[in-house]
């Protein structure tokens, strides 16, 4: 308990899945958790359900202008900003040559627009409170090919790239801020579980080297929430500018990955 004692922090993403298993674990290690997401419903539930040291904003990631807006209240409130995590993601369902300008468009500002915006944005702030740390989440999908999903392919390189810059940056300019970012293989959340009915909906065949024993294990949001909450927390105050890869040895293996014992 208190890993993130009195740290402000934001989440986007956090009205489920990942972002949402971050926020609680979040406030549970004594974090003032600001949690933003476009589904006001489950956002405020979550918020509510969290208590006290939470509050939710209604926060579309794409819009720069919503970015100065929701820090600018954060540091207005609480004085600080610590830790944000970029989370907010979407994906379509598309190679290649069947993704749409639309899709490509859509994944794209979400994922890499809206983490371009949350660095821009938050490295003033947490200079202004002596230092900070920023988590994007990226995916395996940045790591390995994924044949189905080639516009979430492209946004989550253009995460792990950033990350990279970001680092430098901050750390080139003796700013006490860091930025790494956390590569996720299949969890658990409503978007993978949603992504099936994408594929068959779409008409695209399964990839021709999927596994006959069916599909790799999910993980769980938490298994995230703690590699996350390990960036945040000053015991990883050594570490800048790096991939935190955590997907049960999915990414350097070919075929099926068995479940742990």
């Amino acid at each position: 308990m208190g890993r993130l004692q009195d740290k402000v922090t934001i989440v986007t993403g956090a009205a489920k899945g990942l972002g949402e298993a971050a926020a609680r674990l979040f406030a549970a290690e004594g974090a003032r958790v600001v949690l933003t997401d476009v589904d006001q419903e489950n956002g405020k539930r979550i918020a509510a359900e969290i208590g006290p040291a939470a509050r939710f904003n209604r926060h579309d990631v794409r819009d720069e202008g919503q970015w100065r807006d929701l820090i600018a209240g954060v540091v207005a409130e609480y004085g600080r900003l610590d830790v944000l995590v970029n989370n907010a993601g979407v994906v379509e369902a598309g190679t290649i040559e069947s993704t749409t300008a639309e899709d490509y468009r859509f994944v794209m500002a979400v994922s890499a627009d809206g983490t371009f915006f949350g660095c821009k944005h938050a490295i003033p702030a947490m200079r202004h409170s002596g230092g900070g740390s920023i988590i994007n989440m990226a995916s395996i999908a940045s790591i390995q090919g994924e044949s189905l999903v080639a516009a979430y392919c492209a946004a989550k390189g253009a995460v792990e790239a950033l990350t990279r810059s970001v680092a430098v940056h901050c750390s080139q300019g003796r700013m006490n801020i860091r930025c790494n970012s956390v590569h996720p293989s299949g969890m658990d959340t409503p978007m993978v579980r949603g992504f099936g009915a994408k594929v068959m909906s779409s008409g695209l065949a399964p990839p021709q080297n999927a596994s006959p024993h069916g599909a790799s294990p999910l993980g769980t949001p938490k298994d995230i929430a703690y590699a996350v909450l390990y960036l945040a927390s000053d015991e990883s105050r050594f570490v800048n500018g790096q991939r935190l890869v955590v997907d049960n040895a999915m990414s350097v293996t070919a075929g099926y990955v068995p479940p742990p014992a």
